[in-house]
């Protein structure tokens, strides 16, 4: 078999594994518009969609694993082909935890729903956030799949303004809780929401430094905004 066949089928299980990626993504950015629709309209019923939706995106990430490792092992690609795949499981791990983050909402709901709390809470105002939140899954989704290091950094810098939103609803969470002491049980489980749809945020922000990984070969969690700009020069 020829060096240039056996290229051509390693690219195409590499664009059909890429696919399934995309659609694990897909899945789970549903999940998140399904529980914050369960909120607003406190619905035990899509809120339960939400929760049996989770036991199919765990299978999705188990079946994209067990593809990558028969990838490498048959394989054994190397330099960037090998940064792909790491960078194509430790996606399919945040969007797993993501999927995660929607059905802990799920539960939230259901629990503020039976608990009876009261609908003047501000929870109508995490739909902002959660907007942002799947906003972010899609475009840093988005940069992963074309492998564009400009629309990666944007998305880093973007996580910011979920950082903003969420102190800002903690902020009138704190002003509820205070002028009404029946307010504190409800609010607090707003306030577990509203840091699900954070961690929705650092999640995407995840996938987006894997992008600049991949192309870049250069891990840049944990380091300055300065230091991931010079590494792109």
């Amino acid at each position: 078999m020829s060096d240039k066949h056996l290229s051509s089928q390693f690219d195409s299980e590499l664009s059909a594994v890429s696919t399934r990626v995309m659609e694990m993504g897909g899945l789970v950015e549903s999940q998140i518009h399904q529980a914050i629709h369960a909120l607003s309209q406190f619905s035990v019923e899509v809120a339960n969609v939400v929760s049996a939706t989770e036991p199919r995106v765990n299978a999705m990430e188990i079946d994209i694993d067990r593809e990558l490792s028969s990838i490498i092992a048959r394989r054994q690609p190397t330099a960037r082909d090998l940064r792909l795949l790491i960078a194509i499981s430790k996606t399919t791990a945040n969007l797993e935890r993501v999927g995660d983050e929607a059905e802990k909402i799920a539960r939230m709901v259901r629990s503020i729903i039976h608990s009876g709390g009261p609908r003047s809470l501000p929870a109508n105002e995490l739909r902002v956030a959660a907007d942002m939140a799947s906003g972010l899954l899609r475009r840093t989704l988005d940069a992963f799949a074309r492998l564009d290091t400009t629309a990666a950094v944007a998305i880093l810098k973007a996580d910011d303004l979920i950082d903003e939103e969420f102190n800002g609803f903690v902020r009138k969470l704190v002003t509820y809780m205070m002028e009404d002491p029946r307010m504190i049980s409800p609010a607090l489980d707003l306030l577990f929401l509203a840091k699900a749809l954070e961690r929705i945020g650092d999640h995407a922000k995840n996938i987006a430094e894997f992008t600049i990984y991949v192309v870049k070969g250069a891990d840049i969690r944990h380091t300055s905004m300065e230091q991931i700009e010079s590494v792109l020069k």
